[in-house]
């Protein structure tokens, strides 16, 4: 009789493990599951960010217009924000300068305070007039170009801070859902575990095995849901992490579909890395530093200052026009160190271009490599991999519960199918951690407005 009763109660366990094991399969839906209404996907993070690529908004970033303007609903954040006030900065900047000097009101008395005929006011000569400094050699439009270079430099980087957000919110992203699954998985883990103690503890009322067996049973459950308990507290922690950069709750599911999906990946293949984001800014330093040498040059040639004004004579109460030139004498400082360093700075630009080249390909192969690599994983772990490590430990279960295998076999058929789960789950979240960095790596700089190419 009380073997009769075991082998129902295994029956039934048998039969709720299959049931969430099949749930968890790859490509395979719950059979209560419902597509949810509130679910947020990365698209839907990304626009809360305001950083939402112009083309798909969880395909490859695109690229997208400098200079636009917060989305409705949409929260500036803090990075995106530091660098749109450098365009401010920039633009201000650039009509700064732009402007010409100002002209100066002078006025002057001489002959005053003095003695004999110069005592008192009687000699006095009084000038008023007006000086006009005149910038020669080309100082204002130099300014206006270097200007111009800084702006595009501010433009550039603020797209950079956006791409870094995106980058940032998407691996967040990642991290979630991949907490989500491991958190899901270890919950399943503890169920099979439970499970297990009791069908070790009807075994051992039936007398089929030992009392070890339902200790080591409930010692494997313990553990297990410990582990799923830390799993929980990972998966909020990485919600709150989500949440924080955001600035609003994430609530409702995350896309499990779209963490699932793994694309085609073909050979690695050469990126073109010259109207990337990284060049684009090392190019803008580029122009930055030919523009401040342009500036350096203009220094050379000294301005004049041109005054005229008229002059009382207190004397004889006449009037006479006064007319005046300053040129300064480039004695100590003929700007020739000035060019010197503008010039290195131009060196320097130019070189750190070429290193951001060899970099930028670098990363850009080990990035697809690391693709390549964590989708192969992913599928393997996720296709014929799981399934047959879900079939070993259903066999393993059967056996156990009918009294066919030792418990050392069920364990080992559980701790492979646990291993294979978090492979798979983990390859999963390095494919999308390194597909995202790799579109980071190749987005393109979109059209910058005044560029001065």
């Amino acid at each position: 009789m009380l073997r009769t009763i075991a082998a129902v109660s295994a029956a039934a366990s048998l039969a709720s493990m299959a049931g969430a094991q099949v749930s968890s399969l790859p490509g395979v839906p719950a059979i209560d599951a419902q597509i949810p209404s509130s679910l947020f996907s990365l698209s839907r993070a990304l626009q809360v960010g305001n950083v939402a690529p112009a083309s798909s908004p969880d395909g490859v970033a695109t690229g997208t217009a400098l200079g636009s303007e917060v989305a409705d609903g949409a929260t500036e954040l803090p990075s995106v924000g530091a660098a749109n006030a450098g365009v401010a900065a920039a633009t201000a900047a650039r009509s700064v300068a732009g402007l010409r000097p100002n002209p100066e009101v002078q006025a002057q008395v001489e002959n005053v305070a003095g003695t004999g005929a110069y005592r008192g006011l009687r000699s006095s000569e009084t000038t008023v007039g007006v000086a006009l400094p005149l910038e020669l050699g080309g100082k204002r439009s130099a300014r206006v170009a270097l200007a111009d270079a800084r702006l595009t430099r501010a433009r550039i980087q603020a797209e950079i801070a956006r791409a870094d957000l995106r980058l940032r919110i998407t691996q967040l992203y990642v991290a979630a859902a991949a907490a989500e699954r491991r958190s899901e998985v270890l919950r399943e883990q503890a169920a099979i575990a439970g499970n297990a103690l009791r069908i070790a503890s009807e075994r051992v009322k039936v007398g089929d095995v030992g009392p070890i067996e339902q200790q080591r049973a409930e010692v494997l459950r313990v553990n297990a849901q410990i582990a799923a308990d830390n799993a929980a507290r990972q998966e909020q922690a990485a919600r709150l992490s989500l949440s924080t950069i955001l600035g609003q709750p994430v609530d409702g599911p995350l896309d499990r579909a779209w963490f699932d999906r793994i694309d085609d990946v073909g050979p690695l293949r050469s990126f073109s890395v010259d109207e990337t984001l990284t060049l684009a800014a090392a190019l803008a330093d580029i122009w930055t530093a030919g523009a401040q040498v342009r500036v350096a040059r203009s220094l050379r040639v000294p301005d004049v200052t041109v005054s005229a004004g008229a002059r009382r004579l207190s004397a004889t109460n006449d009037t006479a026009a006064v007319f005046g030139v300053a040129i300064p004498i480039p004695l100590f400082n003929n700007g020739g160190a000035l060019i010197a360093q503008s010039r290195a700075e131009q060196t320097q630009a130019i070189a750190l271009r070429s290193l951001a080249v060899v970099e930028a390909r670098q990363a850009i192969a080990n990035a697809q490599a690391e693709v390549a690599n964590a989708g192969a994983t992913a599928r393997a772990a996720g296709g014929p991999a799981l399934s047959a490590a879900q079939e070993a430990a259903r066999i393993a279960r059967v056996g156990y519960s009918a009294g066919k295998f030792d418990q050392i076999a069920l364990l080992d058929a559980e701790r492979t199918l646990s291993q294979t789960r978090q492979t798979y789950i983990d390859a999963l979240a390095a494919y999308h951690d390194a597909q995202a960095r790799l579109d980071r790596l190749t987005t393109p700089a979109p059209h910058i407005p005044g560029d001065n190419r």
